[in-house]
C-alpha cells in the first residue's frame, strides 16, 4: 500500500521543477516501460497491479517492484485510464552533443518546440526513421514532460536527445544547415547529400530570426490545398521521410 508521502511523491514528479529536483522521471505502460528496461536508461521503481504482473518480464536485481491497487495507481498515474503500470526512471547526465558526431548522418534540430505532443512525436517518428539525435534549443519543452514521454511510445529510449543554445551552437558547422521555412528550395528538388541539419521551429513562430541566419539551405514543403500551415510533427515526418528516400 502507498503512504500518502509516496503518493505525494509521485505526484510531484508531473512537474519539471521536482523531476528536476529528485533526478527522476515517469514512464506509463508495459510497452513503453519495456524499452527503458533494455536500454542505458536505469529503471529505479516499477509500480504495477496485481492483475498485471505476468505482463512483466525478467527484471535486473536493482530495480525495485511495488504492488499497489488500481485506486493508488489512479492517484499517481498522469492518464485519465491508467495501464497498469508505472515505473520511475532515473534521468541521464545532462551532456553536450560533439559537433564531429554530425558528420556522415542527418539531425533533427528543434527551435522553440513546446507541445509536448509535437515532442514526442517527433521522438518517435526520428526512432522509425533512424535518426539517433535530436538537438532542442534551450526554450524547447522538456522531453521528460509526462506528455512528451508517452506521445514517444518507448522511442525515447533510443534517441539521443540534447538541449544546446542553438545560435550559438550553429556556429561554425561545417555541413549543411537546413531549415524548414515558406521560401526555401522545394524539399522534392532538394539536393541532400549524406549528411546535414535539419531545423524545424516553434509552433505558431516558425524558427527564431537568429538561427534563419544560420541555415544556408532553405527548404520548403510545396502546399499544394489552402491550409496555412503544417502541424511541426507532420513536417518532421515529411523532411525524415524524403531524406530515407532519396538517401536508399
Amino acid at each position: 500500500m502507498l503512504s500518502k508521502s509516496q503518493i505525494s511523491f509521485i505526484k510531484s514528479l508531473h512537474q519539471k521543477k521536482f523531476r528536476k529536483e529528485s533526478g527522476l522521471f515517469m514512464v506509463e505502460g508495459i510497452k513503453s516501460i519495456k524499452e527503458f528496461i533494455t536500454s542505458n536508461y536505469q529503471i529505479d521503481t516499477i509500480y504495477y497491479v496485481s492483475e498485471q504482473y505476468q505482463f512483466l518480464p525478467k527484471l535486473p536485481a536493482n530495480i525495485t517492484l511495488f504492488e499497489v491497487n488500481n485506486a493508488e495507481l489512479g492517484k499517481i498515474s498522469t492518464l485519465q485510464t491508467p495501464q497498469g503500470f508505472l515505473a520511475l526512471v532515473k534521468m541521464p547526465e545532462t551532456k553536450s552533443v560533439a559537433k564531429n558526431e554530425l558528420k556522415n548522418k542527418f539531425t533533427l534540430v528543434l527551435d522553440g518546440v513546446q507541445d509536448p505532443g509535437n515532442m514526442g512525436t517527433i521522438i518517435r517518428t526520428a526512432d522509425w526513421f533512424g535518426f539517433e539525435n535530436i538537438i532542442c534549443s534551450l526554450d524547447a519543452v522538456e522531453v521528460y514532460n509526462p506528455k512528451t514521454v508517452q506521445a514517444t511510445m518507448g522511442s525515447l529510449a533510443r534517441v539521443n536527445i540534447f538541449y544546446q543554445d542553438l545560435p550559438a551552437f550553429l556556429i561554425d558547422i561545417d555541413i549543411p544547415i537546413f531549415g524548414a521555412l515558406l521560401d526555401g528550395q522545394s524539399i522534392y528538388k532538394t539536393h541532400w547529400g549524406n549528411e546535414g541539419l535539419v531545423i524545424l521551429g516553434n509552433e505558431g513562430k516558425g524558427i527564431s530570426a537568429e538561427v534563419i541566419e544560420k541555415i544556408n539551405q532553405p527548404v520548403t514543403i510545396p502546399r499544394v490545398g489552402k491550409a496555412e500551415s503544417l502541424n511541426v510533427a507532420i513536417s518532421a515526418a515529411i523532411f525524415c521521410t524524403e531524406i530515407v528516400r532519396v538517401r536508399n
